[in-house]
């Protein structure tokens, strides 16, 4: 489902480039879930925009459910984004002027997949009922990263990419949020890449790889 190898990232930096991540490889299967820790610069989240096709790497390559990200045009990024990979953001990302029912159809709508019985069935495992005709600003945080993890999930992408989906939240409801995140994740059969600074968080998904100093530790 997911193919890294040997990716490699700089930036600009006042007197030479500042690597970010060296060389990096790892394989995530169908179905599968990985959390991606390690401290803040390890190079997390600019992984996870890399395999996003959100930035470009210097080096190596990506491949999503057979799509080659690496290489590939703008055009091309954006379509592999918009069909097969659903993100959720620490900032949950919600379009303010949209109620809750048309937040989770966004990104099915775009990517050509709305369902409706998938639809329904997600606004019931995420307990969105009586919320659908609300706006982001009038839902608690756990509220609104519920309908983020929707919208996610409601296109049926062969990826999720969640970067720190439980950091603006408090312990009970980031727990309450992770499994539902986890149960959406195995009924719809996609594969999940989760950056988290929590280790007890971590251990609750299939496997973990450690980034540090943008390496993958042994």
């Amino acid at each position: 489902m997911l193919s890294i190898r040997s990716v490699s990232k700089s930036y600009p930096g006042v007197e030479r480039p500042t690597p970010v991540l060296r060389d990096v490889s790892l394989e995530l299967g169908a179905g599968r879930t990985l959390a991606l820790t390690g401290e803040s610069g390890s190079g997390k989240s600019t992984l996870l925009h890399l395999v996003a096709g959100l930035d470009a790497a210097d080096a190596g390559e990506i491949v999503v459910g057979g799509a080659r990200v690496t290489g590939a045009s703008d055009a091309a990024r954006a379509a592999v984004r918009r069909t097969a990979v659903g993100l959720v953001f620490q900032q949950f990302n919600l379009i303010p002027s949209l109620d809750v029912a048309a937040n989770l159809a966004f990104q099915a709508r775009i990517a050509g997949r709305l369902d409706a019985s998938w639809q329904s069935e997600l606004t019931e495992r995420l307990g969105l009922g009586a919320l659908l005709a609300r706006y982001p600003e009038q839902l608690s945080g756990g509220q609104q990263q519920r309908v983020a993890i929707g919208r996610a999930v409601a296109g049926r992408p062969r990826l999720i990419l969640a970067d720190e989906p439980t950091g603006n939240l408090d312990e009970a409801t980031g727990d309450a949020v992770l499994a539902l995140l986890l149960d959406l994740v195995r009924a719809s059969g996609a594969a999940l890449l989760m950056v988290t600074h929590s280790g007890r968080l971590a251990a609750r998904l299939d496997g973990r790889a450690a980034l540090r100093g943008g390496r993958l530790a042994a």
